[in-house]
This record gives C-alpha cells, structure tokens and sequence, in this order.
C-alpha cells in the first residue's frame, strides 16, 4: 500500500482497518474464534495498514483487548485509534454519555485495556445531547494535556459542532457516516477539506444496496474488481482527506479491500458515481 495520509504528526496508511466487526454479532461479546480474529489483525499490518479503528464501545470492551492481545508489543508505525462517548448497557444499545468523569474513566480503561500509555488518536464517539459539547471536548483536551491522549477527533459531528470543537482543542479527525449511498455529511466533508483534517467514513459500503448497484456492477465488471473495491476506490478518489476504515472479520474480505487501494478509476466512471 503506497497511499498515506496526515493525523496530526502522524503519516498512516490511507486505508485503514475498522475492526468492530471482528467482534460477536451485534458487535457484542467476543467471537467465536479468538485465534481467526487475531490472524485478520495480522493480516492486516502484513498488507501494509498501520492505522487500526475501535472503540471502548466494541464489545464492549472486547475489540480492545483483542488488538492488544494480536499485536502487543506492536509494530513500529502503528496507529490505533480508540473511541469513548457510548455506553453498551445491551446488544442493541448504544447510549451517549459524554460526561468529562465518564470520558476521563473511558479513556483509562482503554489504555489499560490496548496497555498502552498514550492514545495516538481518541475520539469522541458522539456528542451527548444531555451534555455540553464543549464540556465533553474539553474533557479530552484536559486529557491530552496530562500527557494521555496525543491527537484527538470527533466524531458523528456537525460542522457547527466540529467548529465549536476547533476552539477548545486541536481535532486531526473527524468520523461522521459517508459511503455511495449515504452524502449526509458532505458538509462536513467539505470543511475537512478547507481545515486540512483527516475524514473517516464509517459505514463505507453503506448497506448491500450500494454493492447491488447497476452503475457500481458495471463498472466493476469493467475494470475487473469487485464491488466493494469500487466503492472504497471511488472513497479515496473523492477527497485528498479521506480515510477509509473498512471492517471485516474474513481475511479474503481484508484482502479484498485492501487491493482497492491500487484501483484508480477513470473520470468517466467517477462522473458515473457522483
């Protein structure tokens, strides 16, 4: 993999690894094989992705413990990036709790958990609407300046609330839900662009409608890729500042993916997408 990208000081991968979905159904619990999940965390640093995504969330819990687990001591150049912000009290739920004490507690257990001293990048899963944006941002800058958190980002953010968090603190990212079929947020894309931040969309391949595509199949067919790979290299294509995160929990899907970062589209098939 030859394309990077800037977090900060730091040059990653312009592909990176969202590892949710190793974790069991519903992201909930572990999975089934412990030792299948760890050789896609392997796999994943063997193709050349240094900068892995989760979340305290994940599990919960468990995502963490698994990466530290698969890969610690880790590689020189690897990136992880953690997220805290969402309470998992079910399977199906995912509460926002942006107090500064619960982010503050949040951001423990993932050092711990990833044994870690540092976070290279901690994002704020999601503003809290019971709570003051600026007073959960705020919390992570406190944190950064004790030395725990080197970069941080936001997360499921508006560009009003990703201006708001640019005057309490220095965000290198921002990860809001961005694919083919879902632009909700290309505003916020676009302010990414201008402030010189990193963009990742979560959710990259949207639902299977966007893989199940005409346009997307027949471009596919064309230039001998998969669906999937059109759609991440139509991702990277579209702004100098995007990050892609795919997750899977197979290693041909891993594989597969990551071989859409050597897939260039052509203009028309591009203008096609758009």
């Amino acid at each position: 993999m030859h394309l990077q990208i800037q977090l900060g000081n730091l040059t990653v991968s312009r592909l990176g690894f969202g590892a949710m979905r190793v974790c069991g159904p519903n992201v909930w619990g572990p999975p089934k094989d412990l030792a299948a999940a760890q050789r896609v965390f392997r796999r994943a640093i063997e193709l050349g992705v240094n900068f892995f995504d989760t979340a305290d969330s994940y599990g919960p819990h468990v995502d963490e413990e698994l990466i530290a687990e698969a890969l610690h001591p880790y590689p020189k150049g690897l990136v992880i990036a953690t997220k805290g912000g969402l309470l998992r009290p079910r399977p199906s739920a995912w509460d926002p709790d942006g107090r500064p004490a619960h982010l503050q507690r949040a951001l423990d257990g993932s050092l711990k958990r990833l044994r870690l001293e540092r976070i290279d990048l901690y994002q704020l899963h999601a503003p809290d609407p019971k709570v003051p944006f600026a007073d959960s941002v705020g919390a992570l800058a406190d944190c950064q300046r004790a030395g725990k958190i080197r970069h941080i980002g936001v997360s499921n953010v508006s560009v009003k609330q990703l201006e708001e968090a640019r005057r309490i603190a220095t965000i290198v990212s921002v990860q809001n839900e961005y694919n083919l079929d879902d632009r909700s947020s290309e505003n916020v894309l676009k302010a990414c662009e201008r402030m010189g931040i990193a963009f990742l969309p979560w959710y990259p391949l949207g639902a299977g409608a966007v893989l199940r595509s005409k346009v997307v199949l027949g471009i596919s067919k064309r230039v001998k890729a998969t669906p999937a790979q059109v759609a991440i290299a139509w991702l990277l294509a579209k702004s100098p500042v995007m990050l892609p995160i795919p997750g899977t929990a197979s290693i041909p899907h891993l594989e597969e993916n990551v071989g859409a970062a050597q897939l260039e589209l052509a203009p028309e098939d591009l203008a096609a997408l758009a």
